[in-house]
Protein backbone atom coordinates (compact mmCIF):
# COMPACT_ATOMS: atom_id res chain seq x y z
CA UNK A 1 0.00 0.00 0.00
CA UNK A 2 1.30 3.41 -0.93
CA UNK A 3 -1.10 6.17 0.17
CA UNK A 4 0.00 9.76 0.77
CA UNK A 5 -2.69 11.93 2.40
CA UNK A 6 -2.93 15.53 1.19
CA UNK A 7 -2.62 18.74 3.24
CA UNK A 8 -3.30 18.17 6.96
CA UNK A 9 -5.09 14.84 6.50
CA UNK A 10 -4.02 11.71 8.35
CA UNK A 11 -4.57 8.01 7.54
CA UNK A 12 -5.43 6.05 10.72
CA UNK A 13 -6.10 2.34 11.28
CA UNK A 14 -8.59 1.82 14.11
CA UNK A 15 -7.30 -0.52 16.82
CA UNK A 16 -9.95 -3.06 17.73
CA UNK A 17 -10.42 -3.63 21.44
CA UNK A 18 -10.15 -7.12 22.87
CA UNK A 19 -13.57 -8.78 22.79
CA UNK A 20 -14.77 -9.77 26.22
CA UNK A 21 -17.71 -12.06 26.73
CA UNK A 22 -19.73 -11.38 29.86
CA UNK A 23 -22.22 -13.93 31.05
CA UNK A 24 -21.94 -15.94 27.85
CA UNK A 25 -23.42 -13.16 25.69
CA UNK A 26 -21.61 -12.53 22.42
CA UNK A 27 -22.18 -9.10 20.89
CA UNK A 28 -22.45 -9.22 17.07
CA UNK A 29 -20.12 -7.02 15.01
CA UNK A 30 -23.00 -4.83 13.84
CA UNK A 31 -23.87 -3.87 17.44
CA UNK A 32 -20.33 -3.04 18.52
CA UNK A 33 -19.19 0.55 18.81
CA UNK A 34 -16.37 1.83 16.65
CA UNK A 35 -13.04 1.89 18.48
CA UNK A 36 -11.80 5.34 19.42
CA UNK A 37 -8.12 4.42 19.45
CA UNK A 38 -6.04 4.19 16.30
CA UNK A 39 -2.54 4.03 14.87
CA UNK A 40 -1.28 6.67 12.45
CA UNK A 41 -0.30 4.97 9.18
CA UNK A 42 0.48 8.01 6.99
CA UNK A 43 0.55 11.78 7.42
CA UNK A 44 0.12 14.55 4.87
CA UNK A 45 2.72 17.33 4.53
CA UNK A 46 0.53 19.89 6.36
CA UNK A 47 -1.71 22.76 5.37
CA UNK A 48 -0.64 26.15 4.09
CA UNK A 49 -1.36 29.47 5.81
CA UNK A 50 -2.29 32.76 4.13
CA UNK A 51 1.35 33.55 3.31
CA UNK A 52 1.79 30.17 1.61
CA UNK A 53 4.04 28.71 4.33
CA UNK A 54 3.43 25.10 5.26
CA UNK A 55 2.24 24.31 8.80
CA UNK A 56 3.41 20.81 9.69
CA UNK A 57 1.17 18.21 11.32
CA UNK A 58 1.82 17.50 15.03
CA UNK A 59 1.43 13.71 14.81
CA UNK A 60 3.78 11.29 13.06
CA UNK A 61 3.59 7.80 11.61
CA UNK A 62 3.30 5.17 14.35
CA UNK A 63 1.64 7.43 16.95
CA UNK A 64 -1.38 6.05 18.83
CA UNK A 65 -4.19 8.59 18.80
CA UNK A 66 -7.72 9.05 20.12
CA UNK A 67 -10.35 9.88 17.51
CA UNK A 68 -14.09 10.47 17.61
CA UNK A 69 -16.42 7.56 16.90
CA UNK A 70 -17.90 9.17 13.82
CA UNK A 71 -15.10 11.49 12.70
CA UNK A 72 -13.29 11.22 9.39
CA UNK A 73 -14.10 9.21 6.29
CA UNK A 74 -13.98 5.42 6.36
CA UNK A 75 -12.05 3.86 3.46
CA UNK A 76 -11.00 0.30 2.60
CA UNK A 77 -7.55 -0.18 1.07
CA UNK A 78 -6.24 -3.66 0.18
CA UNK A 79 -8.99 -5.22 2.32
CA UNK A 80 -8.10 -3.24 5.45
CA UNK A 81 -10.35 -0.57 6.96
CA UNK A 82 -8.84 2.88 7.56
CA UNK A 83 -10.07 6.36 8.46
CA UNK A 84 -8.88 9.53 6.75
CA UNK A 85 -9.33 12.60 8.93
CA UNK A 86 -8.04 16.12 9.40
CA UNK A 87 -5.55 16.93 12.12
CA UNK A 88 -8.12 18.91 14.10
CA UNK A 89 -10.35 15.81 14.35
CA UNK A 90 -7.74 14.03 16.48
CA UNK A 91 -8.66 14.29 20.16
CA UNK A 92 -5.24 13.41 21.59
CA UNK A 93 -2.04 11.40 21.32
CA UNK A 94 -1.52 8.42 23.66
CA UNK A 95 1.90 8.34 25.31
CA UNK A 96 3.25 5.07 26.69
CA UNK A 97 5.31 5.47 29.85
Amino acid sequence: MNVQPLADRILVRRIEEQETIRGGIIIPDTAKEKPQEGEVIAVGPGRRNEEGKRIEVDVKKGDRVLIGKYSGTDVKIDGTDYVILREDEILGVLNSK
